[in-house]
């Protein structure tokens, strides 16, 4: 077709945010064509191809930023707060089905890419399928499938488990076979029932392995780590991202450790650590607190997590200052914290809550959770050349971080999101 007689789009808003951690384009423009982004500047300073045909949409009042990447989601997750050893036990297509009602309500939140980090056997591969087909809506879709675990390992019910070098490599070709974009390992148990969060899980020799098997696909590895063996048997394994990343010492204290802390720094390490995960519990608590009187355990959870949060707070401190990247990621639908509504914007606020500016959060969330999926070249900020998905939100979120609330409208690839 004819460059002049092709169709753009026009959008204007009080501001853009480009999602590079600049200052906010005042009277801003973005000029996109199909499913790309073509210019960005002021009001003025673009270009129209001649003889264009432009549909002209203004936000006046509002803010454009790239659309949001949440890089740690569980979409077969239900957030009604079962643990995943009871949510294995549902039916493949159960939790397909819940997988795409998720992915649905977090693309309508605002969140244009998910990263998914462990899924049962297939699922997750059939929601993208349906999304392929047209059957449902969803965002882009960053698979890993299967983790890869230990024998009885943290996420070890949900299908691929791996002893040594042979078998780790293998399940590595296994996974990137049915449709795997990136690797998942639990390098250190979690919450699975017969694993141990205080002791890492494979060695690292057989994270290697599975690292550089990864990486000779072009694929990434990202690692659940709650403790520092862990976190160090990972980072000598090659590990691209850390998820949790808690300095978790073998008697159950959290002591940051700089040596950690700077050469995830020096290394380019992401760290994702899942800050809203047990905060989104207990406000949930406290709301039920203004209109219920709450057991014993429930004002337990409450004042334990109280302390714990605070414990961190100095913790975080130590990450900031010695430069390690902060992305975001809800690790949502999971136990209590459900995906879609205000999730991932509570994550992002809780970046902010522990220190970073709210444009740096911003970019946690954009950017910087791109760049941890390997998928920066076409997502996470507005330039051209990069796909259009866009947030238009109410307000100016570089200075109220909560303003990302305030969802106005989104475009993924270009096409209008609307929503139910």
């Amino acid at each position: 077709m004819d460059k002049k007689s092709q169709d753009f789009t026009l959008l204007t808003g009080s501001k853009v945010i480009d999602g590079n951690g600049g200052r906010p384009i005042e009277d801003g423009v973005l000029l996109m064509e199909g499913d790309e982004i073509k210019a960005i500047g002021q009001k003025g300073s673009i270009p129209i191809p001649e003889g264009a045909s432009i549909n002209e949409i203004d936000y006046p009042g509002m803010t454009l930023l790239p659309g949001l990447v949440d890089c740690h989601v569980h979409l077969i997750g239900i957030g009604d707060g079962r643990s995943g050893d009871e949510l294995s036990q549902l039916p493949d297509e159960v939790l397909t089905l819940q997988a795409s009602q998720n992915a649905e309500a977090h693309l309508f939140s605002g969140v244009t890419t998910v990263r998914d980090l462990g899924a049962k056997n297939k699922t997750t591969f059939m929601l993208r399928l349906a999304q392929q087909m047209g059957i449902t809506n969803a965002p882009r879709l960053i698979l890993s499938g299967r983790p890869i675990a230990i024998i009885g390992g943290h996420l070890s019910y949900f299908g691929t488990t791996a002893t040594g070098v042979v078998e780790g490599r293998a399940a590595v070709r296994q996974l990137l076979g049915e449709g795997a974009d990136f690797i998942k390992i639990t390098a250190t148990g979690g919450s699975t029932k017969t694993s141990v969060p205080g002791r890492p899980s494979f060695n690292v020799d057989e994270i290697s392995a599975i690292a550089d098997e990864a990486h000779k696909f072009g694929v990434h590895v990202a690692a659940h780590c709650t403790n520092s063996q862990g976190i160090l048997n990972a980072l000598d394994g090659g590990v691209d991202t850390i998820i949790h990343g808690y300095h978790m010492e073998p008697d159950g204290t959290l002591t940051y450790r700089r040596e950690i802390g700077e050469r995830m720094a020096k290394n380019g390490i992401f760290l994702n650590p899942t800050l809203q995960q047990g905060r989104d519990r207990i406000w949930q608590l406290l709301a039920k607190r203004n209109t219920t009187e709450l057991t014993t355990s429930e004002n337990k959870e409450i004042d334990d997590f109280e302390k714990s949060w605070a414990e961190r707070l100095p913790f975080f401190e130590n990450l900031l200052n010695d430069g390690v990247k902060l992305v975001a990621g809800t690790d949502a639908s999971w136990m209590h914290y459900k995906l879609g509504g205000t999730s991932l914007q509570d994550e992002i606020l809780a970046h902010v809550d522990i220190g970073l500016s709210p444009m740096e959060a911003i970019v946690s969330a954009t950017r910087d959770s791109a760049r941890s999926c390997w998928i920066d070249d076409h997502v996470g900020t507005l330039e051209p050349g990069k796909k259009a998905d866009i947030l238009v939100v109410d307000g100016d979120p570089s200075t109220d971080i909560k303003a990302l609330r305030n969802i106005q409208d989104i475009y993924l690839s270009g096409n209008r999101v609307i929503r139910k």
